[in-house]
């Protein structure tokens, strides 16, 4: 099994100068990638119905990732996710493939499909269909950095005859890695997508049956399930106390890793965003970089 770390981009610690160290670091232990997510409001409701407090403050992931391709040489940048409906294909695809090009072929295209009706509100796009639109999605985003010139009509997008350049340095595209955790989500991973990601509140002691909802799409769709990839969040949380897997001291996380790894996960990086005490705006930067720090030693692979 593969191990990433996730870039710091919610809170406190998020600075350029830690993206870049921890970045840099993970490249020199010889993580297989770093790793991003999106969110892009925070709404101002009373205190019982907030949300995590890993989501008030969070850099754009693939700004991120195109700030860290010039900052490293081998490590992979990943986005898990970037929600595509908030987005047009012509225009995520466009992203994508120059992120691919400034990294020399190194991204990983993580998309979902989102899940905050106030998010989907805010961002101008439309919440209904969003299944049907998320095939077509995926379908038009595939077409635009597969072919020249792209001619492609679907239910919900089109691009005309148009040539957009340049392509992707990863051939055909880069690996579409995709979020959800409904059964339509899982099935759709295995059916049109490179991967699947679990999400942050993901049970990872129950892995295993999304992993063959995955898998039963792919094959439903006349595709090779052993060619996808499972990649797992890993919410890590160091503690004294145990609470749950990947919490506890360094020796019971990573035995933790290796159950995880057990249930046919591919790949898992290390998320310290969501341990409410890093990746949070009230935490302190440099407590958080120390703990990062070690955490990055503790984990690097072997």
């Amino acid at each position: 099994m593969q191990i990433g770390f996730a870039a710091p981009v919610a809170g406190s610690w998020a600075t350029p100068d830690n993206q870049v160290r921890i970045a840099q670091r993970a490249e020199e232990l010889g993580y297989s990638g770093v790793w991003t997510f999106q969110r892009l409001i925070y709404p101002a409701v009373p205190e019982g119905d907030r949300w995590a407090p890993v989501y008030k403050s969070v850099l754009d992931p693939l700004i991120t990732l195109a700030f860290l391709a010039g900052e490293t040489t081998r490590i992979r940048l990943g986005s898990a996710i970037v929600n595509a409906p908030y987005l047009s294909p012509l225009l995520l695809a466009k992203q994508f493939t120059t992120i691919d090009v400034l990294s020399k072929g190194r991204l990983d295209a993580g998309v979902g499909l989102g899940w905050s009706p106030q998010e989907f509100a805010a961002a101008g796009a439309p919440y209904e269909k969003r299944g049907k639109r998320m095939d077509d999605f995926l379908k038009a985003l595939d077409a635009i950095m597969t072919t020249d010139p792209v001619d492609y009509h679907g239910e919900f997008y089109e691009i005309a005859n148009a040539h957009v350049l340049p392509k992707p340095v990863q051939q055909p595209r880069p690996p579409f890695i995709l979020g959800g955790s409904s059964e339509p989500a899982l099935r759709r991973a295995g059916r049109l997508a490179d991967g699947w990601v679990s999400a942050s509140r993901a049970d990872l002691s129950a892995l295993a049956p999304s992993i063959e909802l995955v898998r039963s799409g792919a094959i439903e769709a006349g595709r090779d399930p052993d060619n996808l990839r499972f990649i797992c969040r890993g919410v890590v949380k160091v503690r004294k106390q145990r609470d749950g897997l990947l919490s506890g001291s360094y020796d019971e996380i990573k035995a933790d890793l290796d159950e995880i790894a057990g249930q046919g996960i591919t790949e898992v990086f290390v998320d310290l965003n969501f341990d409410p005490e890093i990746g949070n705006v009230d935490a302190d930067p440099k407590e958080s970089m120390r703990r990062a720090e070690d955490a990055l030693e503790a984990f690097a692979p072997r």
